[in-house]
């Protein structure tokens, strides 16, 4: 994922790349994020509760760990050392602060975890805070199909709501509605027509999530949609399909710094 990811951002067909700081392959994302200088795009922490957190007892499976956090179930003082330990970890490695944060599997927004985030947040960023990404799903009809529809919206009745009241309050800014949620089924062909779907329903400040990929790691068993959607963005036909739409691609910080009309 770090190849393509980069190779897209220096193309200018992406504008955000999400940090997983415990994962294998982020020593070697830092150096080539590094490798694009000026066209680098924005960098964010991926908060990761469920694959590769700094603290091994802070691993938790999917469904298990959004039923603790909705059963109040968590442990809050190490969740928050994990959350700063990660931080920590981003900082440490890119010499700054992240521009965003979101969450792998969206774990960012489950209760417990968005309060001991967005205080860290508020503690160690008083100045200048990143975005969080919020998870407001669009339309039944951007989707194309059910199935894909009910994804959208199940992930965004985990929590949205409560992570963007809780950044209202302080100060932390959002995009607007999450475009890309789909089963992860499909040929390259079928992804681009999703595409053409989200972006013909996308409006100012929405985020378009992607989890392309030019190579397939040993079990993945999303190798086949990260490569579909790497084809997809990649190619010169992405172009016609965003002129069609009336879409033009911007990072979202540079968004959400633009005074509104």
């Amino acid at each position: 994922m770090n190849a393509a990811a980069v190779q897209l951002a220096a193309r200018g067909r992406v504008q955000a790349a999400s940090a997983l700081v415990g994962g294998p392959a982020w020593k070697r994302g830092v150096a080539l994020l590094r490798s694009l200088g000026a066209d680098a795009p924005e960098v964010g922490l991926h908060l990761d509760l469920t694959e590769f957190p700094c603290h091994p007892g802070m691993r938790f499976g999917l469904t298990g760990l959004v039923a603790r956090a909705y059963g109040r179930g968590l442990d809050g003082a190490a969740l928050a050392q994990e959350i700063a330990a990660q931080l920590d970890a981003f900082e440490a490695a890119m010499g700054r602060a992240p521009d965003y944060v979101d969450g792998h599997q969206h774990v960012h927004q489950l209760p417990m975890v968005r309060d001991a985030l967005v205080a860290e947040l508020v503690r160690r960023y008083p100045l200048r805070r990143p975005w969080l990404r919020a998870t407001r799903s669009p339309p039944w009809s951007a989707h194309g199909d059910g199935p894909t529809a009910c994804k959208s919206h199940v992930i965004s009745l985990l929590g949205s709501r409560g992570l963007a009241q809780l950044a209202r309050r302080s100060g932390l800014p959002q995009n607007g509605r999450l475009l890309g949620v789909y089963g992860f089924g499909g040929t390259a062909a079928q992804y681009r027509d999703r595409l053409q779907r989200w972006l013909a329903c996308a409006r100012d400040g929405d985020l378009l999530m992607s989890h392309a990929s030019l190579q397939s790691l040993p079990g993945d068993a999303l190798a086949a949609a990260r490569y579909n959607e790497y084809c997809v963005l990649d190619a010169s036909t992405l172009d016609a399909l965003l002129e069609a739409a009336g879409v033009v691609l911007r990072p979202m910080g540079e968004i959400l710094a633009t005074p509104a009309p």
